[in-house]
């Protein structure tokens, strides 16, 4: 339990303790303090296994937050094995994106700024994911909206940055209006916003229906529908999910950690978190399959055309999400889960590859200006390709075992309707491999489009570079193979 609780805060005291007293210090000391900072949530991670392996599950209340009539409200937090395997996500790519940040950014002047950022964004992403109540969860999701401004906008000198980081805000407040109103209806017919209790209640609500403007509806349908469209905005699909692209203007580790593996899942976890409301209305788990398939699908027809490095991985990023989405739709959560899991850390590594390169390139990001580069960046060739067959599904890689199990279980529904979204799932399987292949293809060996001149100022890989792709790989290999085994026999009662 006191692992537990600090986990959640550490991330606070250190953006207090960074934002308050870096000037007190050197740049050294307060990089080896982040450093020190960032391996200590890695040391939680390492305890907080121990919760999932025994399944332990509890829930800590210590604060009566309001107690209004009959609606009493209480702030804590609560722990299980979906807990843990989000909070594994999040420090794991969280870990990796500070240390990658620091060597990325080191001739930054506000390096230290950025790097506060980034502790404030992992502490509103643990209360999003562990609180035991909505409207607690709704301060973790405005939270993690506020950051994410901040670090589109870092580099707040670039126009397009500001506008990027304004767009962003601004479209995120409408899915988080609309999410509002999903709490409002909650609070006001079931007097509560307790995950535990709302879960062992509604089931009474099951065939209440409310009148607006003399029109009749169902109530659990009516709740689902706006935490969908608040699950919509947040996850950048279709109708929402023009910021996503334009978010590409902050920093790349932003791009990997915010708009890749953590914030944009948010909308994912919420579903699947309130899951046991989505299964009362069959006509929302309907619009949901989709929204996400039309999602997936137009983000994997626009990806095809892109030209911009950054911007081929986000629409890559929103047609994953809409997966993710659609197999939701089929109530099945746990496989939603696992890809998620494995989409954020190939899709990070994707991300952190292309900075790398950009970085190399005096910050070129147009790759008609790339080519040849296999002769001049071997190694980040070969990561590149690895992190794009996972992303394809090549056997025995991450993005294989999740992407397989999502499109087996839609193949098991023998009626047209369903393989109408089995043929639909196939197609956008292989637009993103087409991508993929065009990226590398385009990047790596096709004939040099650009001055040669370019290619005699590379800056130097730094060793920490190497060590880090390196672990990647490793984690590409032989975890996720393990992992596949053992998710599943854990899981699979969960749902």
């Amino acid at each position: 339990m006191v692992i537990f609780i600090l986990t959640i805060f550490s991330p606070l005291f250190f953006f207090f303790f960074i934002s308050l007293f870096s000037h007190y210090f050197t740049r050294r000391h307060i990089l080896f303090f982040i450093i020190f900072g960032s391996s200590l949530l890695f040391v939680f991670l390492i305890c907080l296994m121990s919760y999932f392996l025994f399944d332990i599950q509890y829930e800590i209340e210590y604060l009566n937050w309001f107690n209004f009539y009959n609606f009493l409200l209480i702030w804590g937090f609560y722990c299980d094995r979906f807990i843990c395997i989000m909070l594994f996500l999040i420090i794991l790519i969280a870990t990796c994106v500070i240390y990658y940040s620091i060597d990325y950014l080191y001739y930054d002047p506000f390096l230290i700024k950025f790097l506060s950022y980034l502790f404030l964004f992992i502490f509103f992403m643990f209360l999003l994911i562990t609180s035991n109540n909505l409207l607690q969860l709704f301060f973790g999701w405005e939270g993690v909206g506020l950051c994410s401004f901040l670090l589109i906008t870092f580099w707040y000198s670039r126009i397009p940055a500001i506008k990027a980081g304004l767009k962003a805000l601004i479209i995120n407040r409408i899915g988080d209006l609309l999410l509002l109103f999903a709490f409002i209806f909650i609070s006001y017919f079931c007097k509560t916003l307790n995950y535990q209790i709302l879960s062992s209640i509604i089931f009474y609500f099951q065939n209440y229906n409310i009148i607006i403007f003399n029109y009749e509806f169902h109530l659990i349908s009516i709740i689902c529908f706006f935490l969908l469209l608040g699950a919509v905005g947040k996850s950048a699909q279709i109708g929402l999910h023009t910021w996503l692209p334009d978010a590409m203007e902050g920093p790349t580790p932003v791009s990997a950690l915010i708009h890749a593996a953590t914030m944009v899942t948010a909308g994912i976890f919420l579903i699947i978190k309130c899951s046991f409301l989505f299964e009362y209305s069959n006509f929302i788990l309907l619009l949901i399959m989709f929204i996400g398939g039309l999602t997936a699908l137009m983000a994997s027809t626009i990806g095809l055309v892109q030209n911009d490095i950054k911007k081929i991985i986000a629409y890559s990023t929103c047609s994953q999400l809409g997966l993710m989405l659609l197999i939701c739709g089929l109530s099945c959560y746990t496989i939603s889960l696992f890809h998620l899991l494995t989409h954020a850390c190939f899709k990070a590594l994707l991300f952190l590859i292309a900075g790398t390169i950009i970085h190399q390139l005096q910050d070129e990001q147009d790759i008609r200006k790339y080519g040849n580069l296999f002769y001049f960046l071997p190694f980040l060739n070969i990561i590149l390709i690895i992190a794009s067959f996972s992303l394809m599904g090549f056997p025995f890689l991450a993005g294989f075992y999740s992407k397989d199990l999502l499109i087996e279980n839609i193949f098991n529904y023998k009626f047209f309707f369903y393989n109408f979204f089995f043929f639909l799932i196939s197609l956008i399987t292989l637009l993103s491999s087409m991508y993929s292949v065009r990226l590398i293809i385009k990047t790596f060996f096709f004939s040099v489009k650009t001055n040669y001149s370019l290619f005699f100022s590379f800056h130097q890989l730094s060793f920490f570079f190497f060590f880090f792709f390196l672990f990647f790989i490793f984690f590409f290999f032989f975890f996720f193979f393990f992992f596949f085994i053992f998710f599943f026999f854990f899981l699979y009662k969960y749902f």
